[in-house]
């Protein structure tokens, strides 16, 4: 009796023991939520178009350049207040661009998954043409973000995951071929899937219109040859180059790479949950005299509040930096909440055409009208003011290179400022000065304290000897120029 009951009890140890291994087997599976591989290329569309926007173009990196190239003011006496007064702890720090890195190379990761499986076919992706030269084009321009922020960056070991956790770091100029060489296949397969409608509803920026993706990958391809243009030795060749890829996104009618209301639903804009939540920046004293008194754009630019006496400030002005109540003048746009995000607007399109025709001695004056025109049109529509756009750019005259220079400045002052930082240090780069900048905190004690590059974030410089090597302490940011601004 007894060696059957032990018997019994065995067995049972035995089926729990079995039941308890199955349940440990599904223990940590989540059931909820779908696992990479088995969510269709389309459905990751939307975070890739948003994440872009939201972290990339208009996150830490615009916040913090707007002080830098004096298209806001840095206030409210922390991290911007201390970014304003050019304090080295704050832009040297690996920590102050760290979110910004991280997302960005995570939403590369999201894009790249979106790559591999319409390339390999995988779960119903095969021949999504399409779909595919739109993951192109977000990657070339996350990628092109990166190396314009930082220089040289984890590009061909990079989004491999456990595989290789510590990437190297390619030359920028490589990153640069790679980029372009993006860009062409995603034309070439935007032109393939032309007729396709791959991404259904998920596609927030153009709702399937693949001739904008396409004009949008020229644009890019414009911005990315134009950036080369200090380190190139055949400046009449590559500017020529320049001008067809603009042009050809103008013949495809491109109307603005944006992140704007879909299917009648908006979202709060980074730069309106910026002020709301943080009241970080004011009107600078640097946009509102190149503005002058005629400007349409002027009075939205120092918008009153309610507790403000409105008008601009001197970049630097310690006391005004140190301002924490949210009463100092900022720009209008930025209390409307629902205004688009320029990923790449119009009015650079045409800034890049203008200045690529003033360089080939072309006359430049019908791209220049355009380029501020649509600057000036989209932000009176904003505020129902029915001022005349395309007047008041006849009113400037001829172009030159100060004036396209000068009103490109005012026009990305919006949420455009990572490429303003990227033209200031290009044409510095070439000797020519179009924007004078007037911190004072930009040389202390007759050093350098305006950053020719931003320091890498704090999770690769811990992890990865191949970034920490380069990081040092920081300092490096402020005599390391990037390649295509005339250093390594």
């Amino acid at each position: 009796m007894k060696k059957y009951i032990l018997s019994v009890l065995s067995i049972a140890f035995l089926g729990l023991t079995s039941c308890t291994e199955d349940i440990m087997d599904d223990i940590n599976k989540d059931n909820q939520h779908p696992s990479p591989e088995n969510v269709s290329a389309a459905l990751q569309l939307t975070d890739a178009i948003m994440a872009t926007g939201f972290s990339t173009v208009s996150g830490d990196y615009a916040f913090y350049l707007s002080s830098l190239t004096e298209q806001e003011i840095g206030v409210g006496n922390n991290q911007l207040m201390r970014a304003e007064l050019r304090n080295s702890a704050e832009w040297a720090a690996s920590t102050t661009f760290n979110n910004v890195w991280n997302a960005t190379y995570g939403n590369l990761m999201n894009i790249r998954q979106m790559i591999e499986k319409i390339t390999t076919g995988t779960q119903g992706n095969a021949e999504k043409y399409d779909l595919l030269g739109m993951a192109q084009t977000l990657e070339a321009l996350n990628f092109g973000i990166l190396t314009d922020m930082h220089g040289d960056i984890p590009y061909s070991e990079a989004l491999q995951g456990q595989e290789n956790l510590q990437p190297k770091l390619d030359a920028q100029k490589d990153v640069y071929t790679g980029i372009l060489n993006t860009l062409e296949d995603a034309i070439k397969n935007l032109e393939k899937g032309k007729d396709l409608e791959s991404a259904g509803n998920q596609d927030i920026a153009f709702g399937n219109d693949n001739e904008q993706w396409m004009a949008t990958a020229y644009a890019l391809k414009a911005r990315y040859l134009l950036h080369q243009l200090a380190v190139t030795e055949d400046k009449t060749a590559l500017l020529t180059e320049v001008k067809k890829a603009a042009e050809k996104a103008v013949e495809l009618n491109f109307k603005g790479f944006l992140i704007k209301e879909f299917n009648g639903v908006t979202c709060d804009n980074p730069w309106s949950a910026y002020i709301w939540s943080r009241e970080y920046t004011a009107s600078s004293k640097t946009v509102t005299n190149l503005m002058g008194t005629d400007d349409p754009r002027l009075p939205y630019y120092i918008y009153k509040t309610d507790k403000s006496e409105g008008g601009s400030y001197q970049p630097g002005d310690e006391e005004i930096a140190q301002v924490a109540d949210g009463s100092l003048a900022y720009p209008a746009w930025y209390d409307l909440g629902s205004q688009p995000i320029h990923m790449f607007s119009v009015s650079e399109l045409y800034f890049i055409l203008s200045e690529v025709k003033l360089r080939l001695n072309e006359d430049a004056t019908t791209e220049f009208q355009k380029a501020v025109a649509a600057s000036v049109s989209e932000i009176m529509g904003w505020f129902d003011d029915d001022t005349d756009a395309s007047a008041y750019a006849s009113s400037l005259g001829t172009p030159t290179l100060q004036k396209v220079f000068e009103q490109k400045y005012i026009a990305q002052s919006v949420d455009e400022q990572v490429e303003t930082y990227n033209d200031l240090r290009r044409v510095k780069a070439m000797g020519e000065n179009y924007i004078v900048l007037t911190n004072p905190y930009n040389t202390q004690g007759g050093v350098n304290r305006f950053p020719e590059r931003l320091p890498y974030g704090n999770s690769s410089v811990l992890s990865n000897p191949n970034i920490s090597s380069v990081y040092g302490d920081g300092y490096y940011i402020y005599s390391e120029k990037t390649w295509i601004n005339g250093g390594k």
